[in-house]
């Protein structure tokens, strides 16, 4: 008997779908992106039933490519985009509303209510969080407010929430299975990561009833059983979930107190390991559930940028200086700085450290010298910038300079990009053979569920690094890092 296992990758852009062997190898891929809807200024939305179908979709593709044996016997492990929330009518299995995504930046004015209304204190000591709209609880409690019918249905029990993991596997499983992971429930603003439950004082503060939310898991648990809407004769375990930061935690191998990751996406996440104590978070940073797996719960520090990848896919996309990202590297190179031009990508408001929503994107310092060269080669280096940022805090907090960044996701192709941030950060930089590290951790997850592996230390060796980019860090660095801080302030200071 052959076992494979299908890792879902659902982001904020597309649904990926992944065959991986038992030794973590990716053996075949495919890829299908969905709509982006952007009614207003701030709000960003996608339809949740378009990803269920794509998810779907991409799973029938991904089979028919590889051509597997017929004595192959199939799992399903999913990592997905955190945040980004949905809620559904349990009767009749549709949402209420397109799933408000992460970026989505609706709940601001809930949040500075709260805010002013001295509840930060509380939501930080429970949640490890910091009152932000981009966590869920403030998306739901939008809908709530704002859906005809949708607040007295969801009084009656009617409604039901969770973050695009917990959609995916209430339709895989035909509502057989209502969960989430600690991972994604640690960053709804609605789960307490002390005591690993669903906060009742988190709930009457957001005014969400406890009905609408679902049992919550460790990541290494078996999440129900699916057909794939028949696809299968015979319904194949969901085994192995995490948000995709946490993924990435887990597929880079951060097993250890003080390894760290970045993951290179729509918008990016810095996470290390600070192991199984919840310790408050320094400022600028949050404190999250990093994965749970035999019995035990281990905790990161985290900060958020909402758009690194999202900036490069703007470029190409609306503004068409470049048809697809992949081309920036070749013409941003072909000039040796930004000519003093900085980009700042506050197109949904700044995370952390800065954490200002109503922060605009903003570009600092054109001539009629500018180029689109600058212009593109300053899109690359405002990535590296805001990593910078954040890895600055976290290793304060950790008491000096990470050894080591592990890098993972689609920019991590661009070699100027990762030259740059070793640079900026004077630390290694580690790039690895599997760029989609998020999808490694689920299936690390998928096989510690089905006892493929009983410890960590038997797949630590799993991870092939490709490249590591040492850091050539000069003067120079330091004077275009505070050229930057510069340059953000001017987006959101009047």
């Amino acid at each position: 008997m052959i076992n494979k296992i299908i890792a879902i990758d659902q982001s904020t852009s597309s649904t990926k779908a992944m065959l991986f062997d038992e030794q973590c190898r990716m053996t075949d891929r495919c890829n299908i992106d969905h709509q982006q809807y952007y009614p207003q200024a701030g709000w960003v939305e996608h339809d949740a039933e378009e990803i269920y179908d794509n998810m779907v979709k991409a799973i029938v593709q991904l089979l028919k490519q590889a051509n597997c044996p017929v004595d192959t016997a199939f799992s399903l492990a999913i990592t997905n985009q955190r945040e980004t929330v949905v809620v559904w009518d349990k009767e009749t299995g549709h949402p209420v509303y397109r799933a408000l995504v992460w970026q989505d930046n609706r709940g601001a004015a809930l949040c500075a209510q709260l805010r002013q209304q001295g509840a930060t204190d509380m939501v930080l000591s429970r949640s490890g969080l910091l009152i932000d709209p981009n966590f869920s609880a403030t998306e739901v409690r939008w809908i709530l407010d704002h859906l005809d019918g949708a607040r007295e249905a969801a009084d009656k029990g009617k409604l039901l929430m969770g973050t695009i993991e917990t959609w995916l596997i209430w339709k895989l499983t035909g509502g057989r299975s209502f969960y989430t992971d600690t991972t994604n429930a640690s960053r709804t603003m609605l789960f307490n990561i002390h005591t690993m439950q669903w906060d009742e004082e988190l709930l009457r503060l957001f005014d969400i009833p406890r009905s609408m939310l679902p049992e919550v898991l460790p990541c290494d648990a078996v999440f129900g059983e699916t057909t794939v809407e028949g696809l299968f004769s015979e319904p194949i375990p969901i085994a192995g979930v995490l948000g995709d930061s946490h993924g990435a935690l887990v597929g880079q191998m951060c097993f250890i107190e003080g390894s760290g990751k970045v993951t290179y996406g729509t918008g990016s996440s810095v996470m290390v390991n600070i192991g199984e104590k919840p310790l408050a978070a320094p400022d600028g940073l949050v404190t999250s559930v990093g994965y749970s797996a035999f019995g035990r719960h281990y905790y990161g520090y985290e900060g958020n940028i909402y758009s690194t990848g999202a900036t490069l896919k703007w470029i190409a996309d609306q503004l068409k200086l470049v048809a697809h990202p992949s081309e920036m590297e070749a013409e941003a190179t072909t000039v040796d700085s930004t000519g003093g031009v900085y980009i700042i990508p506050a197109f949904a408001g700044l995370g952390a450290p800065w954490w200002q929503p109503d922060a605009k994107a903003a570009v600092v310092g054109m001539t009629f010298a500018t180029t689109r060269a600058h212009f593109l080669r300053a899109a690359l280096e405002s990535i590296a910038y805001q990593v910078r940022d954040l890895i600055g805090v976290m290793a304060k907090a950790t008491g000096g300079q990470l050894r080591e960044i592990c890098a993972d996701g689609g920019p991590t192709r661009n070699k100027f990009l990762m030259q740059f941030q070793a640079d900026q950060l004077a630390t290694p930089v580690v790039c690895t053979e599997v760029e989609d590290a998020s999808a490694m951790g689920a299936v690390v997850m998928n096989g510690f569920a089905r006892g493929v592996w009983t410890t960590t230390d038997e797949v630590v060796g799993l991870r092939k690094v490709t490249q590591v980019y040492e850091p050539h860090h000069t003067p120079e660095m330091d004077t275009l890092y505070e050229g930057w801080r510069k340059a953000v302030l001017k987006s959101y200071i009047k």
